[in-house]
This record gives C-alpha cells, sequence and structure tokens, in this order.
C-alpha cells in the first residue's frame, strides 16, 4: 500500500478555491466527536451490564482501562505509522477496529469478551482515530492558527458528547445496551469512513502551503520568523535523539501528570457528588455541562495560545484543573451551587483547553519528519497516566475512606505539570506567531 503523499492527486488539488487544511479540521471535528463518544460511551453501558451478569463491578471496570493499556502500548508505532505512510491508514484502522467491537459487544457472555471487544477493540481503536494521531498531522496544516485550528478539531468531543451520549442513553432505556452498541458501531462505521478518503497529512499532498499561503510567500517567511533557536530548529529530531534531551522528558512529565487529574475527576467526579449529597441529576448535571463549557474554552484558549504561548495556555488549564479540585474539596464541607458551578467552569473551560496546544509544544520543540514518532512515544505518558489517574484516586480514598487526600496530591500534581512545560519551553526553540509579529 501506498503513503498518503503518494496516492495524492496534486494536478487538481492546486487549484482549489479554498485551503484544504480547514476541510481537514472539519474532518477531525466529526471522527473527535464520534470516537471519543464511542469510547466515553462505555460509563453508560456499564450499569446495565453488571445488572445482567452480576460480574464484579472492578472486573467490568477493567475494560476500560485494558483497552487504555493497550493504546499506550501501540502509541509509538501509530506514530512510526504516521511518519512512514500518513495518518488516513491508520484512522482507517482504528475505525474498522472500533465499529467491529461495538458490533460484535452484542455477543459478549464473558469477561474476556468485554475486555477483547469493548476494551482492546474500542479503546485501541480510539487511540488510532482521536486525539493521538490527530494530534501528529494537524499542526503540519497551520503555523500562524495552528492552536485555533486544533482546538475547533479537539471541540469536536465536547459537541458528540452533547450530541450523541443523550441519544445513546435513551437507545438503552428502552431497547438495552445491546441496540446502543450495534447503533454507535453503524455510525463510525457509516460516517467515519467515508470521510477518511480525504485525509492527507500535509498541505504540500494537495499542492497548497500550510494556512493556506503560497511557495515562497509570506507563510513560509513567517515560519523562519517564529525560530529562536536557530541550532536546535536545524536538527533533524529522530526519536533517539529527542529521547535524549531534558526537554523530552520534561514533557513527558508534564503531560503525564496533567492526564492524571483529567481522568481522575472525569471517573470519581459523580460518585463524590452524591457521597457528599448532591442528588444524581445534580451530580449528572454537572458531568455534561463540562463537556459545554468545554466548547467555548478549547476555541478560544487554543487561540489565544497563538499569540500569548503555548505555556500560558497550558497553565491556564492545569490551574483550571486544581481549581476544580480545590472546589470539589470546598463542596465537601460547604455544599453550595455556586461552588459547583466554578468546578464545573474551571475544569471545563480552563482544563479541557489543555490537548488544543499539546500538539503544538512537541512540534514546536520537535519539528520534522519523525515529530509523528515522537509524539507517539510520547503517548504511553498520556494513556498510561490516564489509566493510573483514577486508580491511584480510588486506592487512596478505599485506604483512608475519604477523597480529601487523593485531590490535594492531584492538585500538586496540576502546578508540577505547569511548571515541566516551562522547563520543556517551546517559546525558546519557535515563537508563537503573535510574539513573532511583535518582535
Amino acid at each position: 500500500m501506498t503513503s498518503d503523499t503518494a496516492q495524492a492527486p496534486q494536478h487538481w488539488s492546486s487549484r482549489l478555491p479554498f485551503y484544504y487544511g480547514w476541510l481537514i479540521v472539519g474532518i477531525a471535528f466529526v471522527t473527535m466527536g464520534v470516537g471519543v463518544t464511542a469510547r466515553t460511551a462505555f460509563s453508560l453501558l456499564l450499569p446495565p451490564l453488571i445488572d445482567e451478569f452480576r460480574w464484579d463491578r472492578g472486573v467490568a471496570a477493567g475494560a476500560f482501562s485494558f483497552g487504555f493499556l493497550v493504546s499506550a502500548i501501540v502509541s509509538p508505532l501509530v506514530g512510526r505509522v504516521v511518519d512512514a505512510r500518513g495518518p488516513r491508514i491508520v484512522i482507517q484502522t482504528g475505525t474498522a477496529l472500533m465499529a467491529a467491537g461495538l458490533l460484535l459487544a452484542p455477543w459478549v457472555t464473558t469477561p474476556w469478551q468485554l475486555y477483547a471487544t469493548l476494551g482492546v477493540a474500542v479503546g485501541g481503536g480510539a487511540n488510532m482515530m482521536t486525539y493521538t494521531v490527530h494530534s501528529q498531522f494537524l499542526p503540519y496544516w497551520f503555523v500562524r492558527r495552528r492552536g485555533l485550528a486544533i482546538s475547533i478539531a479537539f471541540a469536536g468531543a465536547g459537541v458528540g458528547a452533547i450530541v450523541l451520549l443523550p441519544w445513546l442513553q435513551r437507545i438503552i432505556l428502552a431497547d438495552g445496551w445491546r441496540a446502543s452498541c450495534t447503533a454507535m458501531g453503524l455510525v463510525v462505521l457509516l460516517v467515519i469512513t467515508p470521510l477518511t478518503i480525504f485525509i492527507r497529512k500535509r498541505p504540500a499532498d494537495v499542492g497548497q502551503q500550510p494556512d493556506g499561503g503560497v511557495a515562497g510567500g509570506t507563510t513560509a517567511t513567517r515560519h523562519v520568523a517564529t525560530v529562536v533557536d536557530p541550532a536546535w530548529a536545524a536538527v533533524e529530531w529522530t526519536l533517539s535523539r529527542a529521547m535524549r534531551t531534558a526537554r523530552f522528558w520534561w514533557i513527558a512529565f508534564g503531560y503525564s501528570l496533567a492526564l492524571v487529574a483529567w481522568y481522575a475527576i472525569q471517573v470519581h467526579q459523580t460518585k463524590y457528588l452524591l457521597e457528599i449529597g448532591f442528588s444524581p441529576i445534580m451530580a449528572a448535571w454537572a458531568l455534561g455541562a463540562v463537556s459545554i463549557v468545554a466548547i467555548p474554552g478549547q476555541i478560544l484558549l487554543g487561540a489565544l495560545s497563538d499569540r500569548i504561548g503555548r505555556e500560558w495556555v497550558w497553565t491556564a488549564g492545569c490551574l483550571g484543573f486544581a481549581a476544580s479540585y480545590a472546589a470539589l474539596l470546598a463542596l465537601g464541607h460547604v455544599q453550595s451551587v455556586i461552588l459547583l458551578y466554578a468546578m464545573v467552569f474551571a475544569q471545563g473551560f480552563f482544563g479541557y483547553a489543555l490537548p488544543s496546544v499539546m500538539g503544538p509544544i512537541v512540534a514546536e520543540i520537535f519539528e520534522g519528519p519523525h515529530y509523528g514518532t515522537i509524539f507517539g512515544t510520547l503517548g504511553i505518558a498520556l494513556i498510561g497516566s490516564g489509566a493510573i489517574g483514577p486508580w491511584m484516586a480510588g486506592a487512596i480514598q478505599d485506604r483512608t475512606g475519604s477523597y480529601d487526600l487523593a485531590f490535594l496530591v492531584i492538585i500538586g500534581c496540576c502546578v508540577v505539570a505547569a511548571l515541566a512545560i516551562w522547563m520543556a519551553a517551546p517559546r525558546r526553540v519557535r515563537r508563537v506567531p503573535g510574539q513573532a509579529a511583535r518582535s
């Protein structure tokens, strides 16, 4: 099979009346909305699965964590394939894998079958069609508006949750969890598969330049003008070279701590709110409202990162999660709707903006032909921490009888995660376009 680049029909694409990068963003928006929601829907399927099969909660929920573990293992391979063959084959494989897992899930009767379908197939498929893979090629399409473009693409996850999760819940209540899996599997297969035909890795594959500029024009000039450290930028960064730098490990450290905070609150927030006295309706509202607030937050802060720098927006995201955990701690002592609103806003508007700068931070430090491999390897830290965070918070609660210590530890993780990206210092390799324009 040939690469995406080799397949690109450049003779027609150079005459396109629009910038193809925005079509790529639109495809990513839809793919994120469907792919992330299909994985997140596991939380809706868990109660009826436990009720029907009488499995231990840990055994059933472990399928989700096992899927994360598999995703972490395959992330470096995904990055290598994106570098060598392009993202289309990866996203197509992920789509097929996820659809197969969802469509086969209705025949599950044993735990290993649950792990194979909703765990490995859906979890591994999500890795190949959502945040990890899109972060590996979207930065190629934009320089001047890189943060804005990626944040719009990733906002699709929030829109997907708002649109699809209530629909899936209605199917579960009316026709059962099996019908819900089948419906979501068909959406993945019939919506995403046709869109993958149009995916390209770089603007050059369709005869265009980043941001829609012309060869040798202002975009290329601006790209050169953003370089702060010419010696660093001139290196062809392979994975082995990157791993010998402190910057690589600061990024891995910062990303892993931030994802501990992200997934711990996502998994434990609802249960905690119920335990401290909030009604099931309010607890469910808080979880859904985070996704709604995240949409404008991602877009606005992603765009802002193009003007003030990735470190500042990364810090705002980390402090947003820290503030949301602080609000949860306070809610344990004072039941306040205002505090609950503050928690939702801090988590959604600020915390969920983190993915909009994850790709740009790595791209601006290790830009080059091996960027996908480098980011894919960092995915081990990202996805591994996504599994560790919920487990750690739950283990501390089991041992102490309270979430307080877990939340305090995670607030510390947020602060250190923010500092780690300042130490990685993408600003000292390349300025963001807004800063370059003012220099």
